[in-house]
């Protein structure tokens, strides 16, 4: 989120009010909701020392109290909404009505505050946009299209199935997480228990000889002390650490291009970020284009909802060429994303008119790349949990019986 100053003339006189928004046009759109009187300009800024201090608490606190909504939840209500909506029952009577059903609380506090914020004469969309944690931009990014056609019952009964989709990969992805997870668990509970009661028997026997030790038990050495001694205080620099990292990376769009960049270069993990990403993309634009949106209009509400920034901005670009008369195809080339089978898809699909049928089947493509990753995950990661284990019993042996070793031909040598 950026820092945005509105100056407000209000009764004859000049009014400075900050403010955070994601783009400048969401901040013009806000202030002309939230503040009465006249708008005179809006700006980004730099934001205030004391304001920045107090977000930070704010935020801290925010990520211990803040709850997702249950995915299967979520998924409930949109249907829910999407059937009432579909039987003539107003958006705000639809949303009290699931709010006061549902057993979830992250669920009932979310869509109290948009039954309230409609009631104030807020669009759905717009009163979703406070919520992109618990709902997610795919939410808020087909709401937007079912507003922009009319149609927001279909639109929400394919949000209901783009969000069953998800959560099955994420099944899928939990279940290929799983035995590479409970082995490395256990390594990790042998190797602390080895490295608390089993090293310093051995530590006492070394320090006993005076012996010359090698590298290998000098490691598990300074292992064993660390951890005997500073244990507690490294687990609270770790839970330090990776709270200010998400803190940072939630908050500062610099350090969160840097994280995502960074991510993007990881073995395994960059092509599930990547086809997952595309698949979404597709999906929702291929939406979009069935639904006679302008193709820019289009791109601009797919690429809305793209969590990673390296690649929205790639696709920013699309955008822009399509803005300035290029063909689709052509902008989608320039991203180097896509594979040049899937821009002859999507040429030919320009060329006969039938780009969203086109746009779909890239999409289903994406997906079946997507279900081949996570299919193959725990092969994928076998190498990698090999390579730890091997290390963690090279180490271990090594260490304790390397100087036992050379003790031995020590004594046979003399």
């Amino acid at each position: 989120m950026k820092y945005f100053v509105a100056t407000v003339l209000t009764k004859g006189k000049k009014e400075e009010v900050g403010f955070y928004a994601e783009t400048k046009k969401d901040a013009r759109s806000y202030a002309k909701l939230k503040y009465t009187g006249i708008i005179i300009k809006v700006e980004e800024t730099e934001e205030p020392l004391d304001i920045q201090f107090k977000r930070f608490k704010e935020t801290l606190l925010q990520n211990f109290k803040k709850k997702k909504i249950k995915q299967d939840a979520l998924i409930a209500a949109i249907r829910q909404l999407a059937v009432m909506t579909n039987a003539g029952i107003s958006i705000h009577d639809s949303i009290t009505e699931i709010a006061e059903a549902t057993t979830d609380e992250a669920l009932k506090i979310v869509f109290e505050t948009l039954a309230d914020d409609i009631n104030s004469g807020h669009s759905l969309s717009a009163s979703m946009g406070a919520f992109r944690y618990e709902l997610g931009n795919l939410t808020i990014a087909m709401v937007e299209l079912g507003e922009k056609t009319g149609n927001l019952d279909e639109a929400l009964y394919a949000l209901a199935d783009m969000l069953e989709e998800i959560r099955a990969n994420i099944i899928k992805f939990k279940k290929a997480m799983a035995y590479p997870r409970n082995v490395m668990i256990a390594m990790a509970v042998a190797f602390t228990i080895l490295i608390s009661f089993v090293v310093p028997k051995f530590k006492d026997m070394f320090e006993q000889l005076h012996v010359e030790l090698p590298l290998p038990t000098l490691i598990l050495l300074k292992l064993e002390y660390i951890f005997n001694n500073y244990g507690p205080y490294v687990l609270l620099g770790l839970f330090l650490t990776i709270v200010t990292m998400q803190y940072l990376i939630t908050n500062y769009e610099n350090i969160r291009l840097k994280w995502h960049t960074l991510l993007l270069k990881t073995y395994l993990i960059k092509n599930i970020i990547k086809f997952s990403t595309l698949n979404r993309f597709t999906l929702v634009f291929s939406e979009l284009s069935r639904a006679g949106i302008p193709i820019a209009e289009a791109l601009d509400t797919a690429i809305g909802m793209i969590d990673n920034l390296p690649l929205k901005q790639k696709l920013l670009t699309v955008r822009s060429t399509v803005e300035k008369g290029g063909t689709l195809n052509e902008g989608l080339k320039e991203t180097a994303l896509f594979e040049n089978m899937i821009i002859q898809m999507i040429r030919a699909g320009e060329d006969s008119g039938t780009l969203d049928t086109m746009i779909k089947k890239v999409a289903e493509y994406y997906k079946m790349r997507f279900d081949a990753i996570i299919d193959n995950l725990s092969e994928a990661i076998e190498p990698i949990m090999l390579f730890l284990i091997a290390g963690m019993v090279i180490l271990l042996a090594l260490g304790i019986f390397l100087p036992m070793w050379n003790l031995g031909s020590a004594v046979s040598g003399g």
